[in-house]
């Protein structure tokens, strides 16, 4: 009879360096989404699309610590979202635009507008168009449905979305670069996830 044979476990693809996830490079560094080492940026964890009117969710940071809560907001005639931060103060207001054909979200602060999130008519890759009111326009552009996209301003990555160092399921990942605005580009993560079909 012949023994069977043993299988080596396997090493994560993750690893977990005081707090920070990464995954080593070639010189067996740890280092962030952006692979240029520590730019002073912070990764966040979000949950995927709500799951019915009135539902809510925290978002969290790379430590695990409630930094900001989407708050679905119920009884309402549209899609109305409101990002808080942990005290529950408004920081971005989320609504969609109910008479626009191809489907938009507008983000609000302190009852201004912000920007409009809508998806672009071009392309055979998901695009969506950050047209930003005071302020340079934004780009969103890779796989949306996957959570596999990047967040531009004026080609240069402010915020890149992905899943591969998210290990829960329903969950995705955004890092976000040093001396961005945190609150609205997590706003706009949520806009584009509640656009995509």
């Amino acid at each position: 009879m012949t023994e069977p044979k043993r299988q080596r476990p396997q090493p994560p693809d993750y690893f977990v360096i005081s707090g920070k996830l990464g995954s080593p490079d070639k010189e067996g560094e740890y280092m962030g989404l952006f692979r240029r080492g520590d730019d002073g940026g912070r990764r966040f964890v979000m949950r995927e699309k709500l799951l019915s009117i009135g539902d809510d969710f925290w978002i969290r940071d790379d430590d695990g610590n409630k930094v900001f809560k989407v708050n679905g907001k119920a009884l309402r005639v549209r899609k109305t979202l409101i990002l808080e931060d942990d005290s529950g103060n408004e920081l971005v207001h989320i609504q969609d635009r109910v008479l626009n054909l191809r489907g938009t979200m507008k983000l609000e602060r302190h009852g201004e507008d912000l920007a409009t999130v809508h998806k672009a008519l071009i392309g055979i890759r998901d695009r969506y168009e950050i047209d930003v009111e005071n302020g340079e326009d934004l780009k969103a552009k890779g796989n949306v449905l996957a959570h596999e996209y990047e967040v531009k301003r004026d080609g240069d990555v402010i915020a890149t979305v992905t899943r591969k160092w998210v290990r829960a399921r329903e969950t995705y990942g955004i890092e976000i670069a040093a001396g961005e605005d945190e609150p609205f580009l997590l706003a706009v993560a949520v806009a584009i996830d509640q656009l995509a079909d």
